[in-house]
């Protein structure tokens, strides 16, 4: 399992990757800049303008090596895999266990509670460590009312009305999301959540952290035998990974909005790195994208200790730890899932 750490990043534009005996082999204007052994990779992210090899993704399918094809700006496109494996039985359990309300909704409102704990937290520590920005007590006041929030969520016996209060969390939540913001507030600031496409540079680093968490999502999902387009909370749609964006609800607030957070905070992003297209939407230069992913894969590498197991894991792990608590969960291993809160 510890292999599904290991992700290559293609963000080159007009790269090349193809096969050579049993190695992943990047090219760049014919010139090798890379070579990789299969067996070292559990995911391979190609950016933009990246080509891949039939015979390449014919052995990624083998090997159980997912290829997926983002948008220059992250925007997913495209996901390559092999033959469908995993335990059936499994699977049809999460499909029967989705069809009954009382079912899907028991899981659900275990992700919510664990998203908005998680949030709620990230604020708390904001006003901790920055207690200046907060004059006026908005930030404190959010706090309270996400506090208010997960105390009625036990009470909640519609999955709609569920939805309807995750959207009105995210919409506080992200009100006071701008005042985290210590450095270059001229550049990075949020008037509002903005998504497909994201309009200012702050949303744009956000959908980018976004999109490689859903990645990783959907890869924990399929490595434990799980069906990631049929979620519990999300609305089930032809090619979206309803289950995979079930399971990042808990880690948007703790590892991808911290990192945001952290990467404009410490000046290892700046303003100048994001442009506007004609189109209004906002997209980051290529090195700036490579920072990104760089302090993303070093994030996946720190230990926390985890609440239920009670044990050290990688960040990284997080979400494979997870989508296996899921798993035995509905297998009947486990009476109920138990979500990842952070203290």
């Amino acid at each position: 399992m510890k292999k599904l750490l290991n992700t290559l990043y293609i963000t080159t534009q007009g790269a090349y990757l193809r096969q050579e005996g049993e190695c992943v082999v990047v090219e760049v204007e014919h010139q090798v800049r890379l070579r990789l052994p299969i067996h070292t990779l559990g995911g391979i992210v190609a950016f933009g303008n990246v080509l891949c090899s039939p015979f390449l993704l014919g052995l990624c399918g083998e090997r159980g090596v997912h290829v997926s094809f983002l948008s220059e700006r992250g925007q997913f496109l495209a996901r390559v895999e092999g033959p469908v494996n995993g335990n059936i039985l499994l699977r049809r359990e999460q499909y029967r266990r989705a069809d009954l309300p009382a079912g899907a909704l028991a899981i659900a409102r275990n992700m919510l509670t664990a998203k908005l704990a998680n949030g709620r937290t990230v604020l708390q520590r904001s006003l901790r460590d920055h207690p200046e920005s907060d004059a006026d007590g908005q930030t404190a006041q959010a706090v309270a009312k996400l506090g208010h929030t997960l105390g009625t969520l036990a009470t909640i016996a519609d999955r709609e009305v569920l939805r309807g209060v995750e959207g009105d969390a995210a919409k506080l939540y992200f009100s006071v999301f701008d005042r985290m913001v210590t450095a270059e507030k001229d550049a990075f600031f949020m008037r509002e959540r903005s998504r497909r496409p994201p309009l200012d540079n702050l949303n744009a680093l956000l959908s980018f952290l976004y999109t490689l968490l859903a990645h990783d999502a959907e890869a924990a999902c399929e490595g434990v035998g799980l069906d990631p387009q049929q979620g519990f909370f999300h609305a089930v749609r032809p090619g979206r990974p309803s289950l995979a964006l079930d399971l990042m609800e808990e880690f948007r607030p703790i590892i991808a909005d911290r990192l945001a957070l952290s990467l404009i905070n410490l000046r290892q992003v700046a303003g100048k790195g994001f442009k506007t297209t004609e189109t209004g939407a906002v997209t980051m230069d290529d090195e700036t994208r490579k920072t990104v992913l760089v302090a993303y894969q070093k994030r996946k590498h720190d230990e926390v200790q985890h609440p239920f197991l009670q044990e050290d894991v990688p960040v990284g792990l997080l979400l494979h730890a997870q989508a296996l608590l899921l798993a035995r969960h509905l297998r009947g291993d486990l009476d109920a899932y138990p979500p990842f809160i952070w203290k």
